[in-house]
């Protein structure tokens, strides 16, 4: 049995004044019904009003009312096609939008203005010393993270959207409580956002539809809506544009959605059509056999896709956890960019994006460097150096990095293929040729699972939950950057070598009494750490990796713990 999804025909020509109704079938609420409101829960801190403001939350209530029933389908489409993988079903690229892939004369948007070169970007959260270090990295592109770096507390969400809102006008500048100052130099990169997935919700903000019914707001329209209503034109004034990440897609119709957001943003805030530029992000299974799909649903919009490297590893688990041995992958220290199914993804991301116009940006690598440790830093950035030399040589346009001392020796490995050029489109890498099953081939040579790795997992994992319950969504942790995504590989692994009964190396069984005296041995040595919310943690932790289920995302329990 094949997997396929079933898809309403895709749009075969362009339309820059399309409608809601006219691009999707769809139109949206009944007018007669009203509208719907949007009213803040959380509490109102220092410059939350300035965010939170009357008219900003009419917009972002009204891309509820017209998108929340679509994205509620999307999401069950999302849970019946992985009932499909467990009975048996197999991915395939789609034959319903053969004629998509097959038709060679569409191209997609490409980077708009400021975004033309992206041979390094740095990723990080939107607190306000992370984004003037970001903004004084010498990267050419900063992804201010929503979504996997950030811990979603109310003050974090809001809070950034005040710091991006003064990073646009370059009014950052601040002095610390210890008296340091922060100031932006001359030159800044451009700025993406990357919202939150279309799984998570928004407790402090509460939707009422039309007709009455409330629930909790839509995460990906907040992040999106705020910033946009405040910042898009402020940034069209100033040369770039409104420009965005899109994670965790699992399919070209949740692209469309964006796209049909997209489209009707502009029009309300009276932007050119193509004005928002957006960058997909391939982390998941589904979406690396529909990227071109997912490149047409959005071409108007769209300038390319980069390798999720650490989120596609964890959705690979998620999908195969309970389809035997074959399908387990092994310690995650051996599972490099140079395994046959990783090099597969990426070779076909470049090669996809590159024959439609679109930019292909690298991964994130892990390693991180450490100003009071020389050794650390030497290897750091040789292993990153020899990570970007890669991606560039491989066709690449660009890459992330995680921290400002890293930016040189990844601008330095791009350099050396890209000269004075801003990226290498023109590069078609019509040598390659990735079937389903390429992709699919998860075995890894050498390949094993052993104590020390179930012992790491649990560390990360459990680490990282107690930072991001403290706030903090990004970790050092062993000298490796971790955020949700390795956190998820982590506890994925854990789960699915207990319920596949793997043996480690030396033979011996991975079992749940063993993992669960792991967890309770770190989390009695992190309690003592001032802060720790180990215990909580510990919790979390267990009840994801020794539970008969296995949680979608391991971030959703832990939001409802936050909120407490």
């Amino acid at each position: 049995m094949t997997l396929t999804q079933d898809t309403r025909p895709t749009r075969t020509t362009r339309n820059t004044q399309a409608t809601q109704a006219d691009r999707s079938g769809r139109t949206g609420p009944d007018p007669s019904a009203g509208r719907g409101t949007l009213e803040v829960l959380g509490p109102m801190s220092e410059r939350f009003e300035e965010i939170l403001t009357p008219a900003a939350l009419d917009f972002v209530a009204g891309l509820h009312d017209l998108f929340q029933c679509e994205r509620h389908r999307l999401l069950q489409a999302r849970t019946l096609r992985r009932e499909s993988i467990a009975a048996g079903a197999m991915f395939d690229f789609l034959p319903t939008t053969a004629a998509v892939r097959e038709d060679p004369e569409w191209t997609v948007a490409g980077g708009g203005p400021g975004l033309e070169d992206r041979r390094v970007e740095i990723t990080g959260p939107t607190d306000r010393r992370m984004t003037v270090n970001a903004m004084n990295s010498g990267a050419r592109v900063w992804l201010a993270d929503h979504e996997d770096a950030l811990s979603p507390t109310w003050e974090n969400i809001i809070g950034g959207q005040v710091n991006l809102h003064d990073a646009i006008r370059r009014q950052i500048d601040f002095v610390s409580e210890q008296g340091k100052e922060y100031r932006l130099g001359e030159e800044t990169p451009t700025i993406v956002l990357r919202p939150r997935g279309w799984h998570l919700d928004e407790a402090h903000l509460r939707y009422t539809g039309p007709r009455g019914r409330s629930g909790r707001a839509i995460a990906a329209l907040v992040d999106f809506g705020l910033y946009a209503v405040h910042n898009a034109r402020e940034l069209v004034e100033r040369g770039v544009g409104p420009y965005f990440y899109l994670p965790k897609l699992e399919s070209h119709l949740e692209a469309r959605l964006w796209d049909e957001v997209f489209t009707h943003t502009e029009q309300q805030l009276e932007l050119e059509h193509g004005t928002i530029r957006a960058t997909v992000l391939i982390e998941t299974l589904p979406a690396a056999f529909e990227m071109e799909e997912i490149l047409y649903e959005l071409r108007d919009h769209c300038a390319g896709l980069n390798a999720g490297r650490w989120d596609y590893l964890f959705s690979i688990i998620k999908m195969f956890r309970d389809r035997g041995r074959r399908r387990v992958l092994p310690d995650r220290s051996e599972l490099t960019m140079t395994v046959p199914f990783m090099r597969a993804y990426t070779e076909l991301l470049v090669s996809t994006c590159h024959r439609r116009g679109a930019h292909a940006i690298g991964g994130m690598s892990a390693f991180i460097p450490d100003r009071r440790d020389p050794e650390v830093t030497r290897q750091a950035l040789e292993m990153v150096s020899d990570d970007k030399r890669r991606e560039a040589t491989d066709g690449f346009d660009g890459t992330w990095v995680a921290h400002p001392d890293l930016v040189p020796a990844a601008q330095a490995e791009f350099d050396a293929v890209l000269g004075e050029a801003p990226h290498q489109l023109d590069r078609l890498r019509e040598d390659v040729a990735v079937t389903a099953e390429d992709l699919l081939d998860l075995h890894v040579e050498g390949g094993r699972v052993t104590e020390a790795g179930v012992r790491q997992n649990v560390r990360v994992a459990l680490r990282y939950l107690d930072s991001w319950l403290r706030g903090q969504g990004a970790a050092a942790i062993d000298h490796l950057m971790e955020d949700a995504a390795t956190a998820e590989i982590s506890r994925s692994q854990l789960w699915q070598w207990i319920n596949q009964g793997m043996l480690t190396e030396r033979g011996m069984p991975v079992v749940a009494e063993k993992v669960e005296y792991l967890i309770e041995q770190c989390a009695e040595e992190m309690s003592r750490e001032e802060g720790s919310r180990a215990q909580d943690a510990a919790a979390l932790l267990s009840e994801a990796v020794l539970g008969e289920t296995f949680p979608a995302f391991l971030t959703t329990a832990a939001y409802e713990l936050q909120l407490r």
